[in-house]
């Protein structure tokens, strides 16, 4: 699992998609859902190393990219 420690590192997601950690959030709720159906998650942020679409990932299924 990564910490805010690693943030600005290369990391992986369980797909096998690699990018650059750019933040660890522990209590983030998606605003995309509903007002009543929002629930604080831990949450990593990740984008891919040229740029382009940042995902979203449960902190403890990412590890350090080797």
């Amino acid at each position: 699992m990564i910490t805010a420690e690693d943030i600005g590192c290369q990391v992986e997601d369980p797909e096998g998609r690699v990018g650059i950690l750019r933040a660890v959030i522990r209590d983030y709720e998606d605003p995309a859902e509903a007002p009543g159906e929002r629930c604080k998650r831990p949450t990593a942020f990740i984008r891919a190393g040229g740029g382009g679409t940042e995902w979203l990932v449960p902190p403890e299924h990412v590890r350090r990219a080797s």
